[in-house]
C-alpha cells in the first residue's frame, strides 16, 4: 500500500523540490523552502479552478443538449443569420384600422393602426381630441340605429393599443377611434367589427348538437346546422305562444320539451273519467290507469264493480267475479316549489342593494341572492353604487308567479289509497 503524502507545510526542502519537479515548476532548485511552498500552492489552486471550469462547461453542454432536436443545418449557416439582410417591420401599413378583442367579461383590448396623413386630414376638419368610443350594439345595426350606450375614453396620439373596461357583459360592442371636435362633431378614423363580450355568469347554452357529415363531401359554402342562442330561442318560443298562455311554460324550450312529453301521454288517458274506467273494463289489455278524481283517490274500475260515487269508490255493489284482481293499498306523494335566485357582479368595493336591502359582495365582486318564490308579484330594483358615490348602475326586474292548481302532499301526509 502506497504511503500517504504528508501536508506541504510538513515536508522537507527535498520533498518540496520533488513535488515542484512533478508540477514542472521552473528553477525550483534555486528556491528557498517558503518560495517552493508558495509556488506549489499556486499551481494547485490553478488546477482546481481549471477543473471546476471544465466541470461547469460539461454541465452546460449537457443542459444545452436537452434542447437539441438532432437535426443538421444543411445550409451551412446559423439560425441567427436566417433573417439577416431583411428590412425591419414597418410601423404601419397605411390603412386606418382598429380591432376590438374581449379579454374577459370585465375588460376588452383594442389596438389600431392609423396613418398620420389621415389624422392630419381630420384635424384640419376641426378634430381636437383623439378618443375611443365603445358602443353597445346588441341586436341593432349601428349604421342606421342608435346604440344602447356610448362610452368615450380620451387616447394618446402616440398610443397604438388600449385596455377598456366593459360596461355590461354578455353584450355586443363596436369601437371607434376618431376625433372629437369643439362643436360636438365626432370624426371617425376607423371602426371595428362587432364583438360579443362573454357573460360573467355561467353559460345557459346546454344544447348538444351532433351531425353526420360525409367524409367525401365538399363543405365549402354549405351550412349544415344553424345554432340559435338560447336567449333568442326563448324569445321565439315566447312570441309563438303569446296567444296561448296556457301552453307557454315560462318560454323555456327545456320546459316545453318536458311538458310536451306529458301532453302526448295525456292524449292516451282520460283523466279520472267514468269513460276512461269503462274503456279499461272493455279492453283491459290496452287499459291505462286514469289519473285521480277530484277527491284525490285514483280509480281503475273493475268490470264487475257496480256504481261509482263522487269519491270514485264503488259502493252499490261489492261482488267480484272469480277473475277479479284483489285490491291493494298504496301511498303516493309529491312536493314541489320554487326559489328565486338573483346573481351578478360589479366592482368589489361597490355597494349593491336589492329592493333597498344591502347585499354582501364576494371578494371578486360577484353576488348571489336566493329566496323563496311564492305566488304574486315580486319587484326587485337592483342598484350598484361606486365606492366614491359618483357612478351608479341599476336594473329593475319583476317576477310574477301563479299556481293555478295544487294537489300535493308530503310523504308523512300520504294516506293509503286502494288500487287493484
Amino acid at each position: 500500500m502506497a504511503k500517504e503524502r504528508p501536508p506541504l507545510e510538513e515536508m522537507t526542502l527535498r520533498q518540496l523540490r520533488k513535488v515542484a519537479s512533478e508540477y514542472s515548476i521552473s528553477r525550483y532548485s534555486r528556491m528557498r523552502k517558503s518560495q517552493l511552498l508558495a509556488s506549489i500552492q499556486e499551481v494547485q489552486r490553478s488546477k482546481t479552478l481549471l477543473s471546476s471550469s471544465r466541470s461547469l462547461e460539461a454541465q452546460e453542454t449537457v443542459e444545452a443538449a436537452k434542447f437539441e432536436l438532432g437535426q443538421e443545418d444543411r445550409t451551412g449557416g446559423s439560425l441567427a443569420d436566417v433573417d439577416e439582410g431583411l428590412a425591419d417591420l414597418p410601423s404601419g401599413y397605411g390603412d386606418s384600422r382598429i380591432v376590438l378583442l374581449p379579454r374577459d367579461p370585465q375588460w376588452a383590448y383594442t389596438y389600431w393602426d392609423v396613418p398620420n396623413e389621415h389624422k392630419q386630414e381630420l384635424r384640419r376638419q376641426g378634430g381636437q381630441q383623439l378618443a375611443l368610443r365603445i358602443y353597445d350594439v346588441t341586436d341593432i345595426n349601428i349604421e342606421y340605429q342608435s346604440p344602447h350606450s356610448i362610452q368615450e375614453y380620451p387616447a394618446d396620439e402616440l398610443a397604438r393599443e388600449w385596455y377598456l373596461p366593459v360596461p355590461v357583459s354578455d353584450r355586443d360592442y363596436v369601437i371607434d377611434i376618431g376625433y372629437r371636435a369643439t362643436d360636438g362633431r365626432w370624426l371617425v378614423l376607423a371602426r371595428s367589427t362587432r364583438v360579443h363580450i362573454p357573460p360573467v355568469y355561467p353559460s345557459d347554452w346546454i344544447e348538444d348538437v351532433f351531425i353526420t357529415v360525409d367524409f367525401e363531401e365538399d363543405l365549402r359554402g354549405q351550412t349544415q346546422y344553424e345554432l340559435v342562442p338560447p336567449a333568442k330561442k326563448i324569445a321565439v318560443t315566447a312570441n309563438g305562444n303569446a296567444g296561448n298562455a296556457g301552453n307557454a311554460v315560462n318560454g323555456n324550450p327545456i320546459y316545453d320539451q318536458i311538458f310536451g312529453l306529458a301532453e302526448s301521454a295525456e292524449v292516451l288517458r282520460v283523466a279520472g273519467s267514468i269513460f276512461g274506467s269503462q274503456q279499461a273494463s272493455a279492453r283491459p289489455e290496452q287499459a291505462i290507469s286514469s289519473y285521480i278524481f277530484p277527491s284525490g283517490v285514483g280509480m281503475w274500475a273493475a268490470a264487475n264493480v257496480s256504481g261509482l260515487t263522487a269519491s270514485g269508490v264503488g259502493m252499490s255493489g261489492v261482488g267480484f267475479s272469480a277473475s277479479a284482481v284483489p285490491v291493494r293499498p298504496r301511498q303516493f306523494w309529491l312536493i314541489a316549489d320554487a326559489e328565486l335566485i338573483v346573481y351578478g357582479a360589479t366592482e368589489p368595493d361597490a355597494t349593491v342593494t336589492i329592493g333597498g336591502r344591502p347585499i354582501k359582495l364576494n371578494p371578486d365582486g360577484t353576488f348571489r341572492f336566493q329566496m323563496s318564490f311564492q305566488d304574486g308579484l315580486i319587484d326587485y330594483p337592483i342598484l350598484a353604487v361606486a365606492a366614491d358615490g359618483e357612478q351608479t348602475r341599476s336594473i329593475q326586474m319583476k317576477f310574477n308567479r301563479e299556481t293555478p292548481s295544487r294537489n300535493t302532499n308530503t310523504k308523512e301526509e300520504a294516506v293509503l289509497e286502494w288500487f287493484p
